[in-house]
């Protein structure tokens, strides 16, 4: 892990995005009655289209939060700078990824060493931490909070946890430096919201069975996630994990993925005060059928602006400034409702 001073971040402003929306409907009349048995055909034809339609409206509309949100997932690899992964021959599955979907190639981690990327990613600050302590308690609100409020599920897989809501320094291969959730007073003192931090073997049976919820977030352990291991040991980690996320119901439903790692080594920075390096950032989006890539910078605080936007939250802490940057670029625009009503014309 390298070791820096934590650096100055930009000033905060509040920015609360609003949602408007309308609906409206149309009915049929017929003229008169010797004019119904001419007009029947065409009225049979539309009743068909309708029918055909329904279901589709059905599945558009149906469960108003968290089944007609977008899924999003975030991954968090660790300690390689850019040019360490992106290129390199010992990770083809990451590259595959890079090369086929989404890739921004001026992404940065925050600071140094692992615990203050994390911290930031789900709270927009890195609570002015520059170690990897386990006793910190913040009482800092999260985007776990922020999900929790607006009624949106979420779950963080944690690989090698013993059990949920475990609040140790670690074992088996977790570490809680790598686990930003159990630093934060919002979810480890409500019951409710600390059984959404849980041991990764449960997210296959999640996917399957349709019980994953619209947000999720992976931590592999010390070795799958790069941090003890090698770029070919990761990679194939994340060759056995993502195909079942991908080829799941639950991508299929607005699906984005987000592969990021926490800090670099090389890279001026960027956002006006990330210095944690320069690091690889993937997006993989059901969105997107063509693979893309975004120059523009982005640090980890844009990552979370990021999922704010996606879910139309309140931007927290640095997610504020948009000198952050974001990924919007690479997950592409939202797919078009459809509507639960035809209109059809005036029959004549």
């Amino acid at each position: 892990m390298m070791l820096a001073a934590k650096g100055v971040r930009r000033p905060q402003r509040s920015l609360r995005p609003t949602v408007a929306a309308s609906d409206a409907g149309q009915g049929i009349r017929a003229a008169t009655t010797g004019a119904a048995s001419v007009m029947r055909p065409a009225v049979m034809a539309i009743v068909s289209v309708f029918a055909v339609l329904q279901p589709m409206a059905a599945v558009a509309s149906s469960a108003g939060s968290p089944a007609s949100v977008a899924h999003v997932l975030v991954i968090v690899e660790e300690n390689r700078s850019e040019e360490s992964v992106i290129g390199a021959s010992d990770a083809p599955y990451v590259n595959a990824l890079a090369s086929q979907h989404g890739l921004a190639t001026e992404s940065y981690g925050v600071s140094h060493p692992s615990l203050p990327n994390y911290l930031e990613l789900i709270s927009g600050s890195t609570q002015g931490v520059s170690d990897d302590g386990t006793g910190y308690s913040f009482g800092a609100p999260t985007l776990a909070g922020q999900l929790q409020a607006a009624g949106i599920g979420w779950r963080a897989y944690m690989e090698g946890m013993p059990s949920p809501c475990y609040g140790g320094a670690g074992g088996n291969g977790y570490a809680k430096k790598h686990d930003p959730f159990m630093y934060f007073t919002e979810v480890t003192r409500s019951a409710a919201m600390c059984a959404s931090v849980v041991p990764l073997s449960g997210l296959p049976a999640d996917l399957q069975n349709g019980t994953a919820p619209p947000f999720l977030w992976i931590t592999p352990n010390l070795c799958h996630d790069g941090h003890d291991c090698s770029n070919a040991t990761m990679d194939s980690w994340l060759a056995g994990t993502l195909p079942q996320v991908l080829a799941s119901a639950w991508f299929a439903q607005d699906g984005i993925v987000i592969i990021t790692w926490d800090e670099g080594y090389t890279g001026p920075g960027c956002c006006n005060g990330a210095h944690g390096g320069h690091i690889a950032t993937i997006v993989v989006s059901s969105r997107l059928s063509h693979a893309a890539t975004q120059s523009s910078p982005v640090d980890h605080a844009g990552l979370l602006r990021t999922i704010e936007l996606l879910y139309g939250l309140p931007f927290l802490g640095d997610a504020e400034c948009a000198c952050s940057g974001d990924l919007m670029a690479l997950v592409g625009p939202a797919p078009v409702p459809i509507s639960g009503w035809l209109t059809a014309p005036h029959l004549r």
